[in-house]
């Protein structure tokens, strides 16, 4: 086979098989996908979490990951939201003419051990590849499916009024690093996308009984612009303790060089948790023995509108010298193809 994607490898005659067969077919081998029909037949009861995404992340590789991984761990991140243990994922890779063999194998590879870490399985999937020019090198996308086994489901209107909010990490690593490493940037210290799946600490605390009354994952936008999100959807107003949302040194410091805010910095493997008050001490617990949610931490409290709280949906930051700021939902795109 050429060290390089040929538009031959798109066509559907040998070149294509050759290619499906021995990057993929090999690597993400399972009944379902080894079956190569035109669709994979799944066995699931119940009710379901289904999602769709697309990866163009530029560069495709990064500290801490790179497209194959993110484009596995965004997937189940999405899924386990409603309170689902992920089970099977879809990918369509669409590649640019001339594109490295080599850093294609590589991507297959990572998304391999993506899947099998987090125990979801690759079944059906599609490759197109396109002329130079019409695509920059490498486009993933993918749909997630899982069984919802929370009851009731969370979901971004049913947050409550005392309600506590965790973050189970800290924020803005994800967006840093990926920015840092297009421009070429040299930081003091060195800074890695948090990109993991996130589902196995969902299901312990669903496993503990603990009442979810909403989950997310603050991707794009990050988490102000998520939690804009749920006081919008669930009409509270979310109050934050500025000292208290985890973020890391490096980060805090290079994003002031930059400009940038930490709290608007997209996160890969970190999930928002709403509980009641008087189960944030258990959440809490749970989420710091699982994989990665080590350093979770409670970082505010829904409150009901008002004069003396806000408006409805917004989200306020009280400051170390106890004043408050709005943080209002990010405007533009302050980091583009961060995903």
């Amino acid at each position: 086979m050429s060290d390089i994607l040929l538009l031959d490898h798109g066509s559907g005659g040998r070149a294509s098989q050759r290619l499906i067969n021995e990057v993929f077919v090999s690597r993400f081998s399972n009944p379902m996908l080894d079956s190569l029909n035109d669709a994979a037949r799944l066995e699931i009861s119940g009710p379901l979490s289904m999602s769709t995404d697309s990866y163009t992340v530029d560069p495709i590789f990064f500290p801490g990951g790179d497209i194959g991984s993110l484009a596995v761990h965004g997937t189940v991140n999405d899924v386990a939201m409603l309170g689902a243990e992920p089970l099977f994922i879809s990918c369509a890779f669409i590649i640019e003419e001339g594109f490295s063999l080599n850093e294609l194998t590589r991507i297959a590879d990572s998304m391999a051990h993506a899947a099998r870490s987090a125990g979801v399985s690759i079944v059906t999937g599609d490759t197109k590849v396109v002329p130079r020019g019409a695509a920059d090198k490498l486009f993933i996308n993918t749909t997630g499916i899982g069984r919802i086994v929370a009851d009731p489901m969370p979901g971004g209107n049913r947050a409550q009024p005392g309600d506590a909010v965790l973050v189970s990490g800290p924020v803005g690593d994800h967006g840093l690093a990926v920015m840092s490493s297009r421009a070429g940037l040299s930081l003091a210290s060195e800074v890695k996308s948090d990109s993991a799946a996130v589902h196995e600490m969902i299901l312990n605390l669903i496993k503990a009984g603990i009442k979810l009354h909403a989950l997310r994952d603050p991707t794009r936008g990050g988490l102000a612009t998520t939690l804009n999100e749920i006081a919008a959807q669930s009409q509270l107003v979310l109050e934050l303790e500025q000292t208290a949302i985890p973020v890391r040194k490096g980060v805090s410091q290079a994003a002031s060089i930059l400009g940038l805010d930490p709290l608007y910095l997209a996160c890969e493997g970190r999930v928002i948790v709403i509980v009641p008050a008087e189960e944030a001490e258990a959440a809490l617990k749970i989420m710091r023995g699982s994989p990665h949610g080590e350093q979770t931490c409670c970082i505010g409290r829904a409150l009901q509108p008002g004069p003396d709280t806000g408006r409805v949906g917004q989200v306020l930051l009280k400051t170390p010298i106890g004043g408050k700021r709005l943080l209002s939902m990010l405007e533009g795109e302050q980091l583009p193809r961060i995903c």
